[in-house]
């Protein structure tokens, strides 16, 4: 095959050590010479691989994306040389022979005769945003399960505060137990700690309070609602280092905010995983691609195989399927109009994903352009394809359930 690259080199990355395989010219006119070493991965060894490689004058090293290993050895070669970071699922080799050398060898191969793309990688300020917004989706999951077990403490004890409050760590929740974990038994007592809304509840409060509460469940609550307290410092203090690193992005995430469904939250996870810069993708339908938004493309021998959305990023997909969810809930608004248009035939999941695609597609052109979402109204699709053909669907429905029907058109 043709070489476009003349020196390049593969690494196979393991937890305590790497292969690093170089291919350059020979001394014989049309042929290669491959040589393979081994380096720890601690960084004394990744220096000393990286002179290596500046010694053999390579110009782009590929590696395969393993875990969080080949995080340090990326960011000590980017500075050297051009770095790939390459997906595992592009790098499947013949069935036969496999050994870690060899897998650095195939690497250097597919990356000499260009028959891989490297990954997206962002900038070092996008990496350390992405970092604090993962940590906080990742502590936020751990708060829902920590508040999940302090509902299923409070039924044990036939408390079922749930049932009337939507939220129990809210201001009246938190005070109602902790009154239970002061040894407060009575329902009415606990009923007057309402505030806001609830006080409107209390004969509902009164009996959802009554149970067998005693010492261990209130140890147990105590125990819970001091780690959901610890889980909230956490927070507060993730969200303020986040602030800091937002400061060049507020427009953009000003801007996102009027995409129905995605609050500031969701902002910054869609601009901590992008990266906000939509050079890196020429087209919406490739960021689509890209983020497994879309369905997948799947032909032989002209049949049409499996068209689910392929394995991609799982935390901006997280963040717009709860966009979408949101979206979909939202009144008179396009977004909301795909969702009820599709999710009769295509189900809820693909009619949640169609959303997302469509949401994904609205936030390239804001970051593109820096301009706010423009919604297409609730009526689009009232407006748009054969007007004629879905008259006379609707008007045959009509007359099939026994109703006489005269369309005339409304004056202009």
């Amino acid at each position: 095959m043709e070489v476009l690259v003349d020196r390049c080199a593969g690494i196979d990355i393991g937890k305590s050590d790497m292969k690093v395989c170089v291919r350059i010219p020979s001394r014989r006119a049309g042929a290669r010479h491959s040589e393979v070493r081994t380096f720890k991965t601690t960084t004394v060894g990744i220096l000393a691989a990286r002179d290596w490689l500046a010694e053999q004058q390579v110009t782009r090293v590929g590696m395969e994306s393993t875990g969080v290993y080949w995080k340090p050895i990326y960011l000590l070669l980017e500075e050297l040389t051009e770095c790939w970071l390459l997906n595992a699922g592009h790098l499947k080799k013949v069935p036969g022979r496999k050994t870690d050398v060899t897998d650095a060898q195939w690497i250097a191969q597919l990356v000499e005769c260009g028959l891989v793309q490297p990954s997206f990688v962002p900038p070092e300020p996008i990496r350390r945003l992405r970092d604090l917004t993962r940590y906080r989706t990742s502590v936020l999951r751990e708060r829902t399960r920590e508040v999940q077990r302090l509902h299923d403490v409070l039924t044990d004890a036939g408390v079922r505060l749930d049932t009337v409050a939507s939220d129990i760590m809210g201001v009246s929740g938190r005070r109602m137990i902790g009154a239970l974990i002061a040894g407060e038994r009575d329902p009415e007592t606990l009923a007057e700690l309402a505030v806001g809304k609830l006080r409107s509840k209390r004969p509902a409060l009164q009996e959802a309070l009554v149970g067998r509460f005693n010492a261990h469940h209130g140890f147990m609550c105590q125990m819970m609602l001091t780690r959901i307290e610890d889980i909230d410092a956490t927070l507060a203090d993730l969200e303020q280092q986040i602030e800091a690193e937002m400061d060049s992005f507020r427009v953009i995430r000003e801007l996102l905010q009027t995409i129905p469904g995605v609050g500031q939250t969701l902002a910054e996870v869609f601009i901590a995983e992008t990266g906000a810069d939509m050079t890196k993708f020429a087209t919406p339908e490739q960021l689509c691609s890209w983020a497994g938004m879309c369905p997948g493309n799947n032909e032989s021998a002209g049949r049409h195989g499996s068209t689910k959305t392929r394995k991609a990023d799982v935390w901006l997909r997280s963040a717009l399927g709860l966009a979408a969810a949101s979206a979909a809930r939202t009144h008179n608004t396009y977004l909301a109009a795909r969702y009820q248009r599709l999710v009769r035939r295509r189900g809820k999941q693909r009619a949640l994903v169609a959303v997302g695609h469509s949401i994904l597609q609205a936030a390239w052109y804001i970051m593109a352009n820096q301009v706010p979402y423009a919604d297409l109204g609730a009526d689009h699709y009232a407006h748009t394809g054969n007007t004629e053909r879905r008259a006379h669907r609707l008007t045959s429905q009509l007359r099939a359930m026994g109703y006489r029907v005269t369309l005339e058109p409304e004056a202009a």
